[in-house]
């Protein structure tokens, strides 16, 4: 099952951060995870909230341009070879894997990996095969949203 993750478009200068997540803090979002790509004149700010829906709202009325994507997110060993697993899986299924990244839950010694694939549905089929459950951020227990 995916994962809704927002994209917030930023110029790249000092205080285009402060003032997106503002405007999340203002609105009652409360962020789980978030990663920042970046290029000299823009970065992107990629986001899993537990509100997607109120922090769109509230960073498309503040005038932020954003895109909502679906992801896949793993929760894997905390130890050498626990990301190679779940990569040599999608390698083998031909998925292609965008990018990632990962952040630590408070489930001990374990990380969730968050994944941009090409093709969600089918990097979940071949994950569940192999034995590698995938997280939605509903269920209790799961991504900790």
């Amino acid at each position: 099952m995916a994962i809704k993750q927002i994209s917030v478009f930023l110029e790249n200068r000092a205080g285009a951060l402060e003032g997106a997540v503002r405007v999340l803090a203002g609105a009652g979002v409360d962020m789980r995870a978030m990663a920042i790509a970046d290029t000299q004149e823009f970065g992107i700010l990629r986001l899993i909230v537990r509100e997607h829906e109120a922090a769109c709202a509230a960073l498309r009325e503040a005038g932020y341009i954003l895109a909502v994507n679906d992801v896949t997110a793993v929760e894997i060993p905390d130890e050498p070879g626990g990301l190679a697993r779940v990569v040599e899986i999608l390698t083998a299924a031909g998925i292609n894997m965008e990018y990632s990244y990962a952040f630590l839950t408070q489930s001990h010694g374990r990380a969730c990996v968050v994944l941009r694939v090409d093709d969600n549905g089918k990097a979940t089929s071949a994950l569940a095969a192999a034995g590698v459950e995938t997280l939605t951020s509903g269920e209790s227990g799961q991504l900790p949203l």
